[in-house]
């Protein structure tokens, strides 16, 4: 995996059309102190416009965070936004799509939610951020040691209590979350790419962790281009690595220019 994609662009230039997907916190921008906090980045926000005004590119984003997070953190016009991994959707047209029933999803959610709660009670570090559509589990300031008692408990607990013919439950580093099968990167993708078909347009994929990972298995098989953004190297599907959010906006920038000058 190359450090430093600038090999890119030529692949790039000889596309005919260019479909951006990107993922937000950690790829566009730094993670914010707490899952509930909102801060748009400006900066994020007139690089996205620029990039969706291009007529040979086609922009979206697909996040972790519930849509109504994303519309305010992207908030620009023409860009397909993606919400708890692509469950919910704002198209391109402002349509809104919701790719499973709620009241499917949210019982089990309410049932489980409780005895996350209880895991969680009088502890330090630990927060339950409810998504509507899924439940997660944060414990990034946790200690050690709480955090391997607390979660494994967790995940037992949603194991247990959810069907795994509709739920799957994701972990991470000091992280985990029960949501809809559907809560996928990669089926989010083939859903858009299916959907929204865009003829003879190269995929282009950034993202930064284990949930880009199954998007980046997806656009491989069709023929595009995964660039993982992280500050070490590690074992990866993706073809390419930038080191930092900066470093993902920079590189978007000099996307940005070559595109521009193609044009001219």
């Amino acid at each position: 995996m190359a450090h430093t994609p600038e090999k890119i662009y030529e692949h790039l230039r000889q596309a005919n059309r260019l479909w951006i997907f990107l993922d937000y916190d950690g790829t566009l921008a730094d993670f914010a102190p707490t899952p509930e906090q909102v801060n748009p980045d400006p900066e994020v926000i007139d690089l996205l416009t620029r990039l969706a005004r291009l007529p040979r590119v086609r922009v979206s984003v697909i996040s972790g965070r519930q849509l109504s997070h994303v519309e305010k953190l992207a908030p620009v016009p023409g860009v397909i936004l993606a919400g708890t991994y692509g469950v919910e959707l704002r198209m391109a047209e402002g349509e809104r799509v919701e790719r499973i029933a709620y009241n499917a999803i949210r019982p089990t959610l309410e049932a489980i939610k409780p005895r996350w709660s209880h895991l969680i009670a009088e502890r330090e570090g630990f927060f339950l951020e409810d998504k509507g559509w899924a439940l997660a589990l944060h414990a990034r300031f946790a200690a050690d040691d709480a955090a391997e008692t607390v979660l494994p408990a967790a995940r037992r607990a949603a194991v247990e209590m959810a069907s795994l013919e509709l739920f799957r439950v994701l972990g991470g580093h000091k992280f985990l979350e029960v949501g809809p099968r559907l809560a996928h990167k990669g089926k989010t993708v083939e859903y858009l790419m299916e959907h929204c078909s865009w003829p003879s347009a190269l995929p282009l994929y950034l993202g930064d962790d284990d949930k880009d990972e199954e998007a980046f298995e997806v656009i491989k098989a069709r023929g595009g281009i995964a660039i993982l953004v992280t500050p070490q190297a590690r074992e990866t599907r993706a073809d390419y690595r930038l080191e930092s959010p900066r470093a993902t906006r920079q590189w978007l920038e000099g996307l940005l220019r070559r595109l521009d000058n193609d044009l001219e």
